[in-house]
């Protein structure tokens, strides 16, 4: 018997969320078999909405149509929720809850979070850093009772469900050339929590003088015009202290397709990725450059690591850190906890790394060639899918479901 299972998630915005999003229902969508799926979208900050028109699109515009109809009629009855967002949203909502959640970035989760990580019947994250911090945070409780003190932490289980994206053929950016042969990528939103500014300060003082190009595809909130015209401002007050530069900084900013995507991790000029932010839920756009074999600079430390570790080794280019209390500023109350601490790339080091990745290319590009086909083997989308659909079904439900599908399918032939 199928379980139906009303998904509430940002599954239209153009965001980290909303891959995360589209990857569960893709995952669930290919077991149509052993699930009734239905979707309710949520919005995610003020990003942007994506606008595909494929197959996969107008099978979620019918299953949001045909939810948002049974809500209204009142006749939505669902099994099981499945929450994609950060863990102070969880509700109770159906018989069984789960969570799903890609943002701990931190050495620890905000105390609501294991309040409301509590009143769910599984949570789901997508590294094993994700999972590791949300199991190990304590936080002080008053006992309703007695008003002793006492530690609280997370007693529901937590289960690692990688994600992935759909691969596409490279496509052309119109428009995008570049005049240096040599070239570095960033792909992040600008903020703090990506320590975006030391990033692209410390990498230009290192190619000061030389003619070596760095690629930004970011934006600060989305990807509108007036979005533009604040990170021009932006990136051109960053880059003011320096006018006599000879490297160049190249900025992308709006929708770019999955084809164009693939084009920035495969174009001839563009070398490396590189990204020393303070911490990674899961790190996508570095997954994704794994994939299609791309050199990576990056620190040693959270969800990352998950593709770029394999068996002790270290397939990408190490930049040293150290672990620090966050910033008073990056605090987030119910996200990032202000008692929370995070990675700070050092600067020596990160110059060192991207001087390496510029003089020894070809030893950089030999490990991520050998990481590459790690990568595609242990991140399949079959593997993911099966994974990510096992969590709601007992291995016993599942052989039967097997079982019986089988049969029918026999029987058609």
């Amino acid at each position: 018997m199928k379980k139906k299972i009303f998904v509430r998630a940002p599954c239209l915005s153009q965001s980290g969320y909303g891959e995360q999003s589209r990857f569960a229902l893709r995952a669930l969508k290919s077991r149509e078999d052993l699930f009734e799926i239905y979707v309710q979208p949520i919005p995610w900050g003020q990003t942007g909405w994506v606008w595909d028109d494929n197959e996969f699109r107008q099978w979620l515009d019918s299953r949001i149509v045909q939810t948002q109809l049974l809500i209204q009629q009142r006749q939505l009855q669902p099994d099981i929720s499945l929450q994609i967002t950060i863990p102070n949203e969880f509700e109770k909502i159906c018989p069984v809850n789960y969570g799903y959640t890609a943002g701990i970035e931190t050495t620890k989760v905000a105390p609501v979070w294991l309040q409301k990580g509590n009143d769910m019947d599984k949570i789901l994250v997508v590294s094993n850093h994700a999972k590791f911090t949300y199991e190990k945070t304590t936080a002080v409780a008053t006992h309703n009772q007695t008003g002793e003190k006492v530690d609280y932490r997370l007693e529901t289980p937590v289960e690692v469900v990688w994600e992935t994206t759909p691969r596409a053929e490279a496509e052309e950016i119109p428009g995008f050339e570049l005049p240096y042969d040599f070239n570095f990528l960033m792909i992040s939103q600008m903020g703090q929590r990506k320590n975006y500014v030391n990033a692209v300060r410390w990498w230009v003082e290192e190619f000061f003088d030389q003619e070596v190009g760095l690629v930004l595809k970011t934006n600060i909130r989305g990807n509108s015009k007036m979005d533009l015209e604040i990170t021009e401002k932006t990136l051109a007050n960053l880059l003011a202290p320096y006018p006599e530069r000879k490297c160049k900084v190249h900025l992308l900013h709006g929708d770019l397709t999955p084809g164009q995507m693939t084009t920035l991790y495969t174009h001839s000029k563009l070398k490396a990725i590189v990204n020393i932010a303070h911490g990674e839920g899961f790190g996508l756009p570095l997954f994704e450059a794994a994939r299609e074999g791309m050199p990576i600079v990056t620190i040693g430390w959270s969800g990352q690591l998950d593709f770029l570790r394999h068996e002790g080794t270290d397939y990408f280019q190490k930049v040293d850190y150290s672990i620090q209390k966050i910033q008073p500023e990056a605090r987030w109350d119910g996200v990032i906890d202000g008692e929370s601490s995070w990675a700070f790339a050092e600067q020596g080091s990160y110059k060192m790394s991207l001087r390496k990745v510029y003089k020894n290319w070809d030893a950089a590009k030999e490990r991520a060639t050998k990481l590459q086909p790690l990568v595609e083997e242990k991140f399949s989308e079959e593997k993911l899918f099966q994974g990510f659909c096992d969590q709601f079904y007992s291995s016993e439900e599942l052989e039967l479901a097997d079982e019986i599908s089988q049969m029918f399918s026999d029987l058609n032939d």
